[in-house]
């Protein structure tokens, strides 16, 4: 089956997601995790896309990102992705190919799924079993939102601000949503859209994005195709 072509629109938040070919490596030392946040904080001002939450994990990395241009997102990940493969093979020795493929991702619905999403990334670490706590993990974006570390990286969503109306309130509710976790229907919609492609919201939020674009945005409804889909 093709591959259906990535969907970028200016204004609306997407997971990203970029593993490393054949679930290799993507870091070999702390200075490889340094010089990507670094790329990471030089291509987000540069291309005008808002990080609101990241983690760095051993083969591969999440993103939670705004674009304010259709072009930002993809022109970012395309800098940040070359710059550090030439960096990470001059250090180790190698050549060829560090990725598996181009980028994943998926628009998110900001009501329902955005602090979903930051859970989720934040809570990686976790799930791998590489530490107890989310605040644990030095390479994401979590310490930022608790108040443990200022992370330059980081562009909050203006959704976060509302968890309260001081910076200690937030940084306790999110803290508390993160110790909370998901439901496995969230985390089961999270792993799956960005994997897929497929918009992740409701069905009103999916029909205003179908109108952006002719890419389809969601999965095909069970049964047999029409003769145009066929023909298509």
């Amino acid at each position: 089956m093709a591959r259906l072509p990535r969907i970028s629109i200016a204004g609306y938040p997407q997971h990203v997601v970029q593993r490393g070919n054949n679930r290799q490596s993507i870091f070999a030392s702390t200075a490889d995790y340094e010089f990507m946040l670094d790329l990471l904080c030089e291509s987000a001002a540069k291309f005008d896309v808002a990080v609101h939450s990241y983690v760095l994990m051993g083969n591969h990395f999440h993103l939670l990102a705004t674009p304010q241009d259709a072009k930002g997102l993809p022109q970012m990940m395309q800098a940040v992705g070359r710059s550090y493969v030439r960096r990470f093979n001059d250090a180790n020795g190698r050549s060829g190919t560090l990725w598996e493929g181009r980028y994943k991702s998926t628009l998110v619905q900001t009501e329902r799924y955005l602090l979903a999403c930051m859970v989720y990334i934040d809570l990686n670490p976790v799930r791998a079993g590489m530490v107890a706590q989310a605040r644990d993990y030095p390479w994401s974006g979590h310490g930022h939102y608790i108040g443990q570390r200022t992370d330059k990286l980081i562009s909050p969503h203006s959704l976060y601000w509302s968890l309260g109306n001081t910076p200690f309130a937030r940084e306790a509710a999110y803290a508390q949503s993160v110790q909370q976790g998901l439901s496995s229907a969230d985390q089961d919609a999270l792993t799956q859209s960005v994997l897929k492609a497929w918009a992740l919201g409701d069905a009103d939020f999916v029909a205003e994005l179908q109108k952006l674009t002719d890419r389809r945005l969601s999965k095909a409804r069970a049964g047999r195709p029409s003769i145009a889909t066929e023909e298509g």
